[in-house]
């Protein structure tokens, strides 16, 4: 097949989606939805050139400098952004016309289009919808080819009736655009350079216009507010999923897993409904994930298990369980066979192999060496106020119920910290540490106290004594 070559307009405002982000910098599935058209025409075409021009510098920071960019600092329309990318172009090839809004067309639509191109000038790409209702209506003359593509508005009753209608989303031959492009006119309402008059234009002239007609009517479908990004959303997240399916990976309910696009997961790995995995999450085989999980580009190696949790750029080693209702928060690492369990948050900590923070514990800024244990209510306390400071714990210590280790701290291999016990220096290895008030037992003070809890005055007290 002859070299391809790709223009994306990218370059409009978006008035519906109400927004201060560009249209086409609007996330789907983890990824703008430039993106998802940018690669399509990436794997068909030399050099995509994409047309920006509403916030221009973030649309370039977002999506990078590998690619070529052309600036339409004045929105005047599509066949106005199609203009200044022309100097970009060889003098004569093919070039795919594509739209920075229509996030699922994939590979094989836009081959088909290049196929479907034959000797054609032009060659639009249409699909048939149950209810055309304001789309552009492509009208064929008797021998297929394209005569006019007429709006919804301008369209006559007969004209209404017709199903197949535009996508925006064409083939030129390089030399045609080169022709007709200058000649388009503003002379409209919106008082802007429409791409489709060009299609007139080359009727006219005897050039022929070819139209290329997909079988996925979703396939071609823009995104113009945020209900139409949703619905684009679903239909990606439908693919990701099979895919993933596909791969030995078992989604118990896939219509309530919400995945991104570059997310890995290793087969025989199970993933609960209502769970949410994002950015560059990689996860390994044999691991069980949800229900209710939010796992943000974190590292899970194989057989891990999060239940009802939240994990943030950490790793997770093999077989480490977190949750239920834990939270993971950037920069920890918990090793093989550690547990963090519920209610526990963890927070720039490394946990070794098989130590255990079972519950309503928090452990910042600390390092805990394997086969330690902190029982209930444990709190690393690593701010004073002003400074973050680091705890280490060593090998085999036990952290008793309700302690609290002033950082910085070091506890010593083997050490043993009593239940209730405040430390504020180091423990040394093997020793016992016990700060606690002496307890003092006050002989039937119990009852004043409970009738003066149930709010019951001195004189009451007095009298039924």
């Amino acid at each position: 097949m002859e070299k391809l070559h790709a223009v994306i307009l990218a370059a409009g405002e978006g008035k519906r989606m109400r927004s201060a982000v560009p249209k086409v910098l609007h996330p789907i599935c983890g990824r703008p939805m430039l993106s998802y058209i940018l690669n399509s025409a990436a794997a068909v075409a030399v050099d995509p050139i994409i047309v920006i021009g509403r916030e221009a510098p973030l649309v370039r920071e977002k999506i990078g400098s590998r690619w070529k960019y052309a600036l339409q600092e004045e929105q005047l329309g599509t066949g106005h952004a199609l203009m200044q990318a022309l100097p970009q172009l060889p003098e004569e090839g093919r070039v795919l016309v594509l739209c920075g809004d229509t996030p699922l067309l994939q590979k094989e639509h836009l081959e088909q289009l290049a196929r479907d191109h034959s000797d054609n000038a032009a060659t639009v790409m249409t699909a048939e919808l149950a209810n055309p209702t304001g789309y552009g209506r492509v009208i064929r003359d008797r021998d297929g080819f394209v005569c006019r593509i007429v709006e919804e508005s301008d369209a006559s009753s007969a004209e209404k009736e017709v199903r197949e209608i535009n996508s925006g989303t064409y083939c030129f031959e390089i030399s045609a655009l080169r022709k007709f492009l200058p000649h388009l006119s503003p002379d409209n309402i919106q008082q802007e350079y429409y791409l489709t008059d060009i299609l007139f234009l080359m009727r006219e002239q005897g050039y022929p216009v070819g139209a290329c007609l997909v079988d996925s009517w979703r396939a071609v479908l823009g995104i113009n507010d945020r209900c139409q990004l949703a619905a684009a959303a679903q239909v990606i997240r439908e693919r990701i999923n099979c895919s993933l399916m596909r791969q030995g990976v078992t989604l118990i309910d896939p219509a309530t897993t919400y995945i991104d696009y570059d997310v890995k997961i290793g087969p025989d790995t199970v993933v609960l409904p209502q769970s949410l995995l994002e950015g560059a999450t990689s996860i390994g085989s044999g691991c069980r994930i949800g229900p209710g999980a939010q796992v943000i580009n974190a590292q899970l190696h194989d057989g891990v298990t999060v239940r009802q949790s939240v994990v943030e750029e950490s790793i997770l080693e093999r077989g480490a369980a977190v949750g239920p209702f834990a939270n993971i928060r950037p920069g920890c690492r918990i090793g093989p066979g550690a547990k963090v369990g519920t209610f526990v948050e963890v927070k720039n900590s490394a946990i070794g192999a098989s130590s255990k923070l079972a519950h309503l514990a928090y452990a910042g800024d600390t390092d805990i060496e394997s086969g330690v244990n902190l029982g209930a209510g444990v709190i690393i306390v690593n701010f004073d106020g002003r400074k973050k400071h680091r705890t280490l714990i060593r090998e085999g210590a036990f952290i008793g119920c309700n302690s609290n280790l002033i950082s910085p701290l070091e506890i010593g291999e083997g050490a043993f910290i009593a239940a209730g016990t405040t430390v504020t220096g180091d423990v040394p290895a093997g020793a016992l540490a016990i700060a606690r008030t002496a307890q003092k037992n006050c002989e039937g003070l119990s009852r004043r106290l409970l009738l003066k809890s149930a709010g019951q005055e001195k004189d009451d007290i007095e009298e039924k004594e």
